[in-house]
């Protein structure tokens, strides 16, 4: 019999997408409580916690085909976040739908406002798990505004070493986003980051 506490988390997630129920346990087993830690940090909610660390892991496993996880660990917390913004996102809505009698116009706002600014946090922490030169080039050049040859200056790279980092943020950003179908978002980010 097969020791799967051997594995590591790539051939787990390997084994994952060919529907390997065992690797899924065992992924399950090495993680949750330290997604558990993480939900209950974010939320101080025992009950909302456990709800959203086990949806997160249903919905790993339900996407198992079409999701690229190549970090275990910071997939599954970026997903934990992920999911306690939304809920927040919906228990704020059902407050917010209380408190102004629906009305829809105000709430269609605010529902808009809370989306850009949960993608700003979300692409923040994508951008908080790239390589160290990676992220402060695309911090220098979004987040700053300088142009490639001030960040080259400025950290003592060339111009061509800048632009293959800001082309491998932003394959980063893409390729994380497009797990959760947030293509579209990323490309208003990515023209409203061009034109601030």
């Amino acid at each position: 019999m097969l020791n799967y506490s051997l594995y590591t988390d790539h051939e787990l997630t390997s084994l994952l997408k060919e529907d390997d129920h065992t690797a899924f346990t065992e992924i399950y087993k090495r993680y949750w409580k330290k997604m558990l830690l993480i939900a209950w940090n974010h939320s101080n909610d025992n009950t909302a916690s456990k709800d959203i660390v086990h949806e997160v892991f249903i919905s790993l496993w339900e996407r198992r085909h079409v999701v690229e996880v190549t970090n275990l660990p910071a997939f599954l917390a970026t997903s934990v976040k992920f999911s306690i913004y939304k809920y927040y996102q919906r228990e704020n809505r059902r407050s917010e739908l209380a408190r102004l009698n629906y009305e829809f116009n105000e709430l269609t706002n605010d529902e808009a406002k809370l989306d850009a600014l949960f993608l700003r946090e979300y692409i923040d922490g994508i951008v908080e798990e790239m390589p160290e030169r990676c992220r402060l080039v695309f911090r220098y050049s979004r987040e700053m505004g300088l142009k490639n040859h001030e960040i080259a200056t400025r950290i003592s790279i060339t111009e061509k070493a800048v632009e293959a980092n800001l082309t491998r943020a932003l394959k980063i950003i893409r390729a994380e986003l497009k797990n959760y179908g947030w293509t579209i978002l990323l490309t208003l980010y990515t023209i409203y980051a061009f034109l601030k």
